[in-house]
């Protein structure tokens, strides 16, 4: 197997990158047996590795041997992070490279399968200039997509099946979700880390960044954040629920509409003072009392949907066992070994 010496050093950078390693960093990885300076000139493309030192460094590097020669031209455009994110450089690198490879991999696999699903937005040409605005948007994509009024199961099936890419990556707190278009395909990032009520959430504030338009001036991320609310529980649903004004609330009434509709307590709250069902004074109060008990940083309540992207495993055991691919081609895609692939496939 060879590769031109180039496009080998581009992989290299990528597969360090991903693993969020400086040179020197991957040089003491490796217990210096390969120098700072050495691998500098691998990602250089000055000098290309021995085939034993191309294995300890995909050791080292946490990949296959085949990453180094597999093809990968993803580039992101209009890329959406959360702002406010606490990530620092390195992290965010090696988030969106790790991002690239994977989705590499998805359209690839879409290709082989003839499986592409084009997105077509639901509020084209819906511009955002106030609150109502955000909840007349949520109402009609409700009505667009036919999710009614009721509690939406899968918010990431829901996306897949329209036509936006996800997946999940291993990241820190400081991460929640990104949006982008990579080669002209609409995909979104998620933490893995994320419970399900944050990835449902942070799902359809990425969904706000892709689907709607927004005048000039505006604090984009507020609006996003209130039509992700607005979405997983309409206003409708909201006022049915709770009515339209409230001066008392019990937490157990939250706490079962939040395993319901798979939104979070404090995000349920957020929605009762946007719409007026509860005052300011309430609002922080329940704020208030749920920090001093702790349920600020960790709310009860378990969701008993799965939010979870599956669409590029099921389209890879189906290729795979239809014979579309080889196992070898499809243990590769899903970045195994051909014996952890065939376990997988069949594990009993």
């Amino acid at each position: 197997m060879d590769a031109p010496i180039i496009y080998l050093a581009e992989r290299l950078t990528t597969a360090r990158k991903m693993a969020g390693l400086s040179l020197q960093e991957l040089a003491d990885k490796m217990d210096n047996r390969i120098s700072k300076q050495a691998i500098h000139q691998f990602e250089q493309g000055k000098s290309k590795p021995e085939a034993d030192t191309l294995l300890d460094l995909a050791k080292a590097l946490n990949v296959r041997l085949d990453f180094f020669f597999r093809d990968n031209h993803v580039q992101f455009d209009k890329l959406e992070y959360r702002k406010k994110v606490k990530l620092s450089k390195t992290e965010a690198t090696a988030i969106n490279e790790t991002a690239k490879d994977r989705f590499a991999r998805y359209f690839e696999l879409e290709e082989l399968m003839d499986a592409h699903i084009s997105f077509e937005n639901p509020l084209t040409g819906i511009l955002i200039r106030n609150e109502e605005d955000v909840e007349k948007a949520a109402d009609s994509l409700r009505e667009q997509w036919e999710l009614g009024t009721k509690p939406i199961p899968s918010v990431i099936e829901m996306l897949e099946q329209k036509g936006i890419k996800v997946l999940e990556v291993n990241a820190t707190d400081g991460f929640q979700g990104f949006s982008a278009e990579a080669n002209g395909r609409l995909v979104v990032v998620l933490n893995a880390n994320d419970d399900a009520f944050r990835k449902r959430f942070t799902a359809l504030h990425e969904l706000a960044h892709i689907v709607l338009g927004f005048a000039e001036g505006l604090d984009v991320e507020r609006y996003c954040h209130r039509f992700a609310g607005a979405v997983l529980f309409p206003k409708q649903s909201v006022i049915e629920v709770f009515s339209s004004k409230r001066k008392k609330l019990a937490f157990a009434e939250l706490l079962q509409q939040k395993c319901y509709y798979g939104i979070s307590v404090q995000a349920i709250l957020k929605r009762l003072r946007d719409l007026e069902v509860i005052n300011e004074a309430t609002y922080k109060g329940f704020l208030i009392w749920m920090n001093k008990v702790g349920y600020r940083s960790k709310e009860p309540g378990q969701y008993a949907g799965l939010e979870q992207p599956l669409r590029f495993s099921q389209l890879l055991y189906r290729a795979a066992i239809e014979e579309v691919i080889s196992l070898s081609k499809a243990a590769s895609l899903m970045n195994l070994s051909l014996s952890e692939f065939r376990r997988a496939l069949h594990p009993y």
